[in-house]
């Protein structure tokens, strides 16, 4: 049944990137929408798990206010997945119009450092529209860290996908991933990662809207062992356009052991993807658990 599972998983996602990058473009967007909704109202697990953590988002929203953020998330995830798809399609100057971002000098000026840069963001809006951006608009390469996907060929055709776009890709799991990237940041490359959720048993507890969680300690680690620059970027929809900014670089602490300056350097990421997540917390995709409390409960 497994084997069933992922065979079935694996099709679908090949379907999606060979049908509807041909579809015209109100076509996608609408069908997109009507999946989205189609699964808001089914109410599965992915649905109820994004709901309550906006609960915590939002904590004086009524039921009614829930559901339609929980309404919009889904659509924008589906955005997410129906842009996506159509990606590898889109030309250098489709790319640049279709996002606008606050900070581009910042990037630019800490690019041209030569010291290194790492972006951490959050699963806002569609990271890999930020990734073509950066490689089309800016022509920047960069390094990214994939996970790990049932089935393996689902995993082969993200990576596939994500080269295609302008990315090196290393798999999180494997344990060679940190080295390499460490060695891009030293020949002052440029390295992005999702950081707000930890995908291994060595993150680092953070508040988060009040509560702990844990992020992943990687960004912060490289940028102490390599004396790159961490910088958050969040991104968000409006409209037409994903907009999103570039955040002043994450300060090195002057004292503490190496663990101690981690720990602080991603509290300061976490307390800046709440502030942008707080601002839009429609286009924040997080259908899984991440607080303590909630993987607790799962393991209890």
């Amino acid at each position: 049944m497994s084997a069933l599972k992922d065979k079935v998983a694996d099709g679908l996602y090949g379907l999606g990137w060979a049908t509807v990058k041909k579809l015209p473009e109100p076509v996608a967007r609408g069908l997109g929408r009507k999946i989205a909704d189609l699964a808001w109202k089914r109410r599965g697990k992915g649905v109820l798990r994004l709901e309550a953590n906006l609960a915590r988002v939002v904590p004086d929203a009524t039921p009614e206010r829930l559901a339609e953020l929980s309404r919009a998330g889904m659509r924008s995830y589906m955005r997410y997945w129906m842009e996506s798809f159509r990606l590898p399609a889109w030309s250098r100057e489709r790319a640049a119009n279709s996002v606008t971002i606050k900070g581009e000098d910042i990037l630019k000026e800490a690019l041209a450092s030569d010291r290194g840069v790492i972006i951490a963001l959050p699963h806002m809006a569609n990271w890999d529209l930020a990734g073509v951006w950066v490689t089309r608009a800016l022509g920047v390469p960069f390094t990214t860290v994939a996970e790990r996907l049932r089935p393996e060929s689902l995993y082969d055709r993200f990576v596939a996908y994500r080269e295609s776009l302008g990315m090196e890709v290393l798999p999180h799991t494997g344990g060679a991933a940190f080295g390499i990237l460490a060695r891009r940041l030293r020949g002052g490359g440029l390295v992005c990662l999702v950081a707000d959720r930890d995908l291994s048993a060595s993150g680092v507890e953070v508040s988060f809207f009040g509560e702990a969680a844990r992020m992943p300690a990687g960004p912060a680690m490289l940028a102490l062992r390599t004396g790159a620059l961490l910088m958050p970027v969040t991104l968000w929809y409006d409209d037409d356009l994903m907009r999103g900014e570039v955040h002043a670089p994450v300060e090195v602490p002057e004292s503490g052991t190496r663990g101690e300056k981690a720990s602080l350097m991603t509290q300061a990421l976490a307390d800046t993807f709440a502030g942008a997540i707080a601002d839009h917390p429609e286009d924040w995709h997080m259908l899984q658990r991440l607080w303590a409390a909630d993987l607790e409960e799962r393991t209890s």
